[in-house]
């Protein structure tokens, strides 16, 4: 019996051992499932905050685009409202031209008048960035022209010459504003 005895023992201590393990092991994973739960909460808080973050900065630039785009407009706005303030005292040249073309009998003096009326309106586009486009005697360019018609070259060298301006055309500051209407020596 006494054999039995220390086997019996010996099993309950390798049960013991046993359930020792299993607890301990037990233990082990509730403490590595409590790291994965706060990390996952901490995670989630930053999912979170960047989400917000996110949606902070997508209202922003938002704002921002609207913003600007009423800015642009009132610019444009006071900008075409500035160009038409400076046009209003050429307009009343016409207008004092025109009353005077019926009480007039000096038509030298009345082209003159006109005249100095043309250069004044002429010295407004300038100062507004308007600039002619040169053609005469020019080299045909598609850039800056649009050919109405071609005609034969009176003279070989004027192939490919801007012979005649139909209508001129006009740079905004560099930029081709209206396209020069020509007729083209071919």
């Amino acid at each position: 019996m006494s054999e039995e005895k220390k086997a019996t023992r010996e099993e309950e201590l390798e049960e013991s051992q046993n359930v020792e393990k299993e607890a301990e092991e037990k233990s082990h994973k509730d403490k590595s499932s409590k790291k994965e739960g706060n990390q996952l909460e901490e995670l989630g808080q930053k999912l979170v905050e960047m989400n917000d973050k996110y949606l902070r900065l997508s209202a922003e630039f938002d704002n921002y685009r609207k913003r600007t785009l009423k800015e642009k407009m009132e610019l444009t706005k006071s900008a075409g409202e500035q160009i038409l303030t400076n046009i209003l005292p050429v307009v009343d040249n016409f207008e004092r031209a025109l009353k005077s073309i019926s009480m007039t009998k000096d038509v030298a003096a009345l082209k003159e008048g006109v005249d100095l009326i043309y250069a004044n309106f002429k010295t407004f586009l300038t100062q507004n960035g308007v600039k002619e486009i040169e053609t005469e005697n020019a080299d045909f360019d598609t850039d800056i022209h649009e050919a109405v018609t071609t005609i034969p070259a009176p003279a070989p060298e004027l192939k490919g010459k801007v012979l005649d301006c139909i209508e001129k055309g006009y740079y905004l500051n560099d930029k081709v504003m209206r396209f020069a209407k020509v007729v083209v020596g071919e």
